[in-house]
């Protein structure tokens, strides 16, 4: 595809070749309806020969999915906009459906390119106003007169020619991030196969350790709430900013200099430390960073690690494995919001290949991180990698898609 290098009134322009553009109500547009009730009598969990329409709520992708049933309630292929929940959310519905739980519909009553619609639709899937009052939600009477530009509307060939091609542009930035990110998945699979390869020794090849015996130090980061201030002086993070290897400072609490200092000078958090989430999202891991600011925090665990025995970064790629996450998942304590008892972080059994050679060992563990790292940076680096790349695309898509549909309004008349 050419780049467009013009400004959007002269592209659209072009594109419109003189033409007008009405705005209709979605109304004028569409049957609008509103997803009902779940089939109680004829419904599966599961697809099945007998069950094979999908039962579709309020949500994003699979998250939509409700279930099964026999008999679809739209059969031609449709817009379909969330009315609780993700409220405003337009998705795209080609197959056959049964909509539930006020789930709103749109299915095209004149001649019309859907997926112009559907593109015009998620420019302003977040400028629904709904009252605060009761249960937020969006309803037929507030979507039906909002409006939709129509190129040409005299001329409905010349009019489904112009959306085609807005269409044909916008799909190819979509399937260009669709191929992207099926690459991402790929990738992810790949490091999650080769992680696993990597840790998976030979018999007599690694022994495996309990963790507290590859420490030098060890503790529980849990002091009393402490008086909380306005002057962002020092960060006091929770479990709930550590994720992906490492803390994340946006949404938190700060302390005073003198409490930071009452609170961490016997147990400091140095650059190097790991910290391990115990309650609520737990098993987190972060790697505390020379370039980290001062903090401290509560509902955490710190290990320090004996860098003779053990590699930081080999600890982490083996900490991020499924059977880490499993392992966690069945010795939380499941009360309230679920917590890690520090035991059972310090009897977790670590692989060391070549444990009674350290020299060699190490060697072997930088091997395994050096080639884990390469997979890490493709599929999570924010600033390289397809990660990157994917962002680069949607926002370039958002880009085009609002100048290609940013149609210009009749002036209203003032009295």
């Amino acid at each position: 595809m050419k780049e467009v290098s013009m400004s959007k009134m002269t592209y659209l322009e072009k594109l419109l070749d003189g033409a007008e553009v009405e705005w209709l109500a979605l109304e004028e547009v569409f049957e609008i309806l509103a997803g009902g009730d779940v089939p109680k009598n004829s419904l599966s969990d599961i697809e099945t020969q007998k069950y094979n329409v999908p039962i579709l709520s309020n949500g994003i992708g699979k998250k939509s999915l409700y279930g099964w049933t026999e008999k679809a309630k739209i059969n031609q292929p449709s817009l379909t906009i969330s009315a609780r929940g993700t409220i405003g959310w337009t998705s795209y519905r080609e197959k056959p459906f049964f909509p539930i739980v006020r789930l709103l519909v749109l299915t095209p009553k004149v001649k019309l390119n859907l997926k112009y619609a559907y593109y015009y639709m998620k420019v302003i899937e977040k400028t629904y106003k709904v009252p605060d009052a009761g249960i937020p939600q969006l309803t037929k009477p507030m979507v039906k007169g909002v409006e939709i530009p129509i190129p040409c509307p005299d001329n409905p060939e010349k009019s489904l020619q112009i959306q085609a091609e807005i269409v044909r542009i916008l799909d190819t930035f979509t399937e260009l991030t669709t191929e992207l990110t099926t690459e991402l998945t790929a990738r992810k699979k790949q490091y999650n196969h080769y992680r696993d390869q990597l840790l998976s020794f030979e018999e007599g090849v690694a022994e495996w350790i309990c963790l507290e015996e590859l420490l030098i130090d060890k503790f529980w980061i849990m002091p009393a709430t402490p008086k909380f201030n306005e002057d962002e002086s020092i960060p006091y993070i929770t479990s709930k900013n550590i994720k992906g290897g490492d803390i994340h400072f946006n949404k938190v609490k700060f302390i005073s200099c003198s409490d930071y200092l009452s609170l961490s000078k016997n147990r400091p958090i140095l650059a190097g430390d790991i910290l391990i989430s115990m309650i609520g999202t737990i098993g987190e891991v972060a790697h505390v960073k020379e370039s980290d600011p001062e903090f401290y925090g509560q509902n955490m665990y710190l290990v320090r690690l004996d860098e003779t025995l053990i590699n930081s970064s080999y600890f982490l790629h083996f900490f991020d494995s499924p059977k880490m996450k499993s392992h966690f998942s069945s010795v939380k304590n499941n009360s309230g919001q679920g917590y890690l008892k520090a035991k059972d972080i310090e009897k977790l059994k670590i692989p060391i290949p070549y444990a009674s050679n350290p020299e060699k060992s190490l060697a072997e563990q930088a091997r395994i991180v050096a080639i884990l790292d390469k997979f890490d940076t493709l599929t999570h680096s924010i600033s390289e990698g397809l990660p990157r790349e994917i962002e680069l695309r949607q926002k370039q898509y958002e880009y085009y898609r609002d100048l290609l549909l940013s149609f210009p309004k009749p002036e209203t008349p003032t009295n």
